[in-house]
């Protein structure tokens, strides 16, 4: 039985062979999502959703990641953990039913399956910075489970200290 992880997982595989391959998505989609996940037909939609909405939001997602790596050149993250990051974002903005808690928790595990030793952390690092951010700027549309754990978020949000205010 397949899982929303697998379907992340197969997500991040989609984005990786689409930007390394050259593929389009179309085959990229038959061949890496559909052909490999079950049968299925939420989770298959699923991954496709994420794969397909973070192709549209790669560049956006990486403009965000250039901000909180600042002494970091992009390309010089890993391409896994840049793939991550870039569906963590995502997630983030355009899945409104899934809780970032558990957006975060599933970069860091896939990360820590695919990528360095170092990878979980650092994708943590950065989600958490971009998260509470997001959150201050009201760029988090939850609804439904989305909402689970929001309120921790919102009292974090609220503690952290604004850089402006230190001008």
């Amino acid at each position: 039985m397949s899982s929303r992880r697998e379907a992340r997982e197969r997500a991040m595989q989609a984005v990786y062979a689409f930007t390394v391959g050259g593929d389009d998505a179309e085959h990229v989609i038959n061949t890496v999502i559909q052909d490999q996940l079950g049968t299925d037909k939420d989770i298959k939609a699923f991954a496709t959703k994420l794969f397909l909405k973070t192709l549209d939001i790669s560049d956006q997602a990486d403009t965000i990641v250039e901000r909180y790596t600042e002494n970091w050149e992009l390309s010089r993250i890993a391409l896994i953990d840049r793939i991550l990051l870039r569906i963590a974002i995502c997630e983030m903005l355009h899945f409104k039913d899934i809780p970032p808690k558990v957006t975060i928790n599933e970069a860091i595990e896939v990360a820590k399956r695919y990528s360095t030793s170092k990878s979980g952390q650092f994708i943590n690092g950065i989600l958490d910075a971009i998260l509470l951010d997001f959150q201050k700027e009201g760029l988090l549309k939850k609804s439904g489970r989305g909402l689970v754990g929001m309120e921790t978020i919102v009292s974090r949000s609220d503690d952290a200290p604004n850089p402006e205010s230190a001008k």
